[in-house]
Parts: structure tokens; C-alpha cells; sequence
């Protein structure tokens, strides 16, 4: 082990974890809920879908000739408006899961200059600067850009602490150096 990564070891946290498609999935839904596009797509896939069944009684209540067909339609165009939206966590997950999987377990390193992820074929460095805003949730720490428009995000399983106390630790270090959500 060289000189610099033994100081990163000795002074940062270190986690190590396999790839969890829970923690992917929660990670994603974090990082969405802190967006603001995802607040506008979900609304405007529910207004829709309220037009839509809107329309859909007009033609069947309302019109002389009731129109089941475009009602039906009207209907089914509503569903998979709402439908489509809701599924962009797991998809987004899901997709994001299979890159990381294929790297196998990762390893970061936690200190007071950033973060370091390892992984059978990448090594990440990425300041403070970078991600300078967390959510907590029980499981884990996202770690969020500063832009709420932007998409990027790291997460840190608490399950990959060895110990269970170095939570605090790791909290703490979140503290000084980037901003709860």
C-alpha cells in the first residue's frame, strides 16, 4: 500500500459492500425527491391522467351518443401516463444497477478531503465540492451535487461500516463537510 492510500485508510472511514439493488433503488428515489424535474413530471402525469378520465366521463355521461371506445381509450392513456412516471425510479434503479453489479463489491474511503470509490475496474475521487448536500435514510447516506436540477449523487450504505458505531462517525464527517437535506 503506498504512502497516500494509507493515510486515506487510516484517517477515513472505510465501507465495503457488495452491490444491493435496495440500496441502488433508494438512492435513486432520494436523488429524484431532491430534483426538481421529478416533482413536475409526477404532477403532470397525474394532470394528465385527471384529463384524461376528465374526457373519458364527458364522452360517457355528457355526449348524446355515449362513446365507449373513447372513453376506454381516454382511460387506458391516463393509466400509463401515471404508470410511465412511476416507473422512472425503477427503471433509472434498475439500470444504474446493472452497470454497478457488474463491478462487483465496492470500497470507499470517507475523509475530511471527500470521498474515494474502488471497484474491480474504476477508482473515483470526488471533493467535497462536488456533493456538497446528504439525505440520510435508514439504510444509507446520498450524498447529492449542489444544482437540484442535476442528476448526481453517491450513495454510502451504512451496512458497509464495520463497525456499527462508525455511523456517528461517518454522520459527523458529513457534517463538517456537506449540508443535510
Amino acid at each position: 500500500m503506498d504512502e497516500a492510500t494509507e493515510h486515506t485508510a487510516r484517517d477515513g472511514l472505510a465501507l465495503v459492500y457488495p452491490p444491493v439493488f435496495a440500496d441502488v433503488s433508494e438512492a435513486v428515489r432520494v436523488r429524484l425527491r431532491a430534483t426538481r424535474w421529478w416533482a413536475v413530471l409526477r404532477w403532470a402525469a397525474r394532470g394528465a391522467c385527471v384529463l384524461a378520465l376528465a374526457v373519458a366521463a364527458l364522452v360517457l355521461f355528457v355526449a348524446r351518443e355515449p362513446d365507449t371506445g373513447t372513453a376506454v381509450e381516454m382511460t387506458l392513456l391516463g393509466l400509463v401516463a401515471v404508470t410511465a412516471a412511476e416507473l422512472v425510479p425503477w427503471a433509472t434503479a434498475r439500470s444504474l444497477f446493472r452497470m454497478i453489479r457488474s463491478q462487483g463489491e465496492a470500497k470507499a474511503v470517507v475523509d475530511e478531503d471527500g470521498g474515494r470509490w474502488t471497484t474491480r475496474d474504476t477508482d473515483v475521487t470526488i471533493r467535497w465540492a462536488m456533493l456538497p448536500r446528504y439525505v440520510e435514510t435508514p439504510r444509507l447516506f446520498v450524498l447529492l451535487t449542489a444544482r437540484r436540477t442535476g442528476t448526481g449523487f453517491a450513495y454510502l450504505p451504512k451496512s458497509g461500516l464495520a463497525d456499527p458505531a462508525a455511523v456517528d462517525r461517518l454522520r459527523t464527517v458529513l457534517d463538517r463537510n456537506s449540508a443535510p437535506v
